[in-house]
């Protein structure tokens, strides 16, 4: 059975997504997400993970309603895919390989949006 294999980022609105982001690096030293794919981001010891938050109007979270969004790192995500259609849950795979990685999207019972991501030669983990 393919299994998640560990939180890839976790992502959420705010009223000021800059100055949050400012504040959690300044007191808790959660480092911003890079603005390049050659800038290392905030590293646990598991791996890559990013912290975002993102503007209140964001559709980037399906549904308004929903505050957050969580990713989840994957090793392979047409397994993954494959595995949640065989399941009856609905997947759609983005077709484009990005340069840190491959995604897809899906929602949980009660509507949240989830991001699958395996990450690609640019992720650094």
């Amino acid at each position: 059975m393919e299994k998640v294999s560990g939180v890839g980022g976790v992502f959420f609105r705010a009223k000021d997504p800059d100055g949050l982001a400012k504040w959690y690096e300044d007191n808790l030293g959660v480092a911003k997400v890079p603005s390049d794919y050659d800038t290392p981001p905030w590293r646990t010891t598991a791996g890559t993970v990013v912290f975002a938050p993102f503007n209140q109007d964001t559709t980037y979270f399906g549904d308004m309603k929903n505050q957050w969004m969580i990713n989840f790192r994957v090793d392979n995500l047409d397994a993954m895919a494959k595995q949640l259609r065989a399941n009856g849950i609905e997947i759609e795979v983005d077709p484009e390989t990005h340069p840190n990685g491959r995604f897809a999207h899906l929602t949980d019972p009660e509507g949240n949006r989830i991001e699958l991501w395996e990450p690609g030669d640019k992720d650094p983990g």
